[in-house]
């Protein structure tokens, strides 16, 4: 998507990181630059407002379960081990087994 001027921040750019910038996981000077390309983009800031909405509807309508606390740990190792490149960051079960048996 592109609203067709030109940024310094490419809308492309900013919606393939949105949700890091909705999570508050970039450093200080991304969030400018991407706040300045709100400020600037009305169809990106459309996009954004829309996924804020979503985010907030799902925290309010699923945000009081319980995650079991096995499932978290494993979760969290995963994320690690993706992020070390110790494992591929392709889908695949939490627990034991192939990825061909996850998508069944």
């Amino acid at each position: 998507m592109s609203c067709g001027n030109a940024h310094e921040t490419d809308c492309s750019e900013v919606l393939d990181h949105l949700y890091e910038y909705l999570d508050n996981e970039m450093s200080d000077d991304a969030c400018a630059k991407f706040k300045q390309h709100f400020d600037e983009c009305h169809p990106c800031l459309e996009k954004y407002g829309l996924e804020q909405a979503v985010k907030k509807l799902v925290k309010r309508c699923c945000g009081q379960d319980d995650v079991p606390s096995d499932l978290r740990s494993k979760v969290l190792t995963r994320i690690e081990l993706i992020r070390e490149g110790e494992v591929a960051s392709f889908p695949g079960p939490l627990e034991g087994g192939d990825a061909t048996t996850a998508a069944s």
